[in-house]
């Protein structure tokens, strides 16, 4: 049971230290974070309702999230081939494009869930 424990507290400490590389090497994880804790401002300042901060935390959540493995499936995709190659730019691309399903669906969430404290 001790061993499991730290193990577990083992694999905090890694994501702890893959959240803080993210934030802190990553512009566009730092771009997504200011712009979640922008969002949660507003939602402190609104007073939304928990059902509205469900959506707005699953909304950004998923944003930081598809972001993060755009980022680690990038430097896979650099790991692997330094050089330009036509496919490994195609493999990033699609990454790319994951991040803006994620941005514009968590951009329309977020426009319906305020839209009536701003109108």
């Amino acid at each position: 049971m001790i061993t499991f424990i730290k193990g577990r507290i083992r694999s905090l400490y890694y994501v702890l230290v893959g959240v803080w590389h993210l934030v802190c090497k990553e512009p566009p994880i730092l771009v997504h974070t200011f712009f979640t804790l922008f969002f949660f401002f507003l939602g402190f300042y609104f007073e939304i309702s928990r059902t509205e901060w469900m959506i707005q935390v699953l909304a950004c959540g998923i944003v930081l999230t598809v972001e993060s493995l755009n980022t680690a499936i990038e430097k896979i995709c650099d790991f692997i081939h330094p050089d330009y190659h036509k496919k490994i730019g195609t493999i990033k691309d699609i990454s790319a494009g994951a991040v803006g399903f994620a941005v514009g669906a968590a951009t329309i969430a977020l426009a319906i869930l305020y839209y009536p404290y701003f109108f």
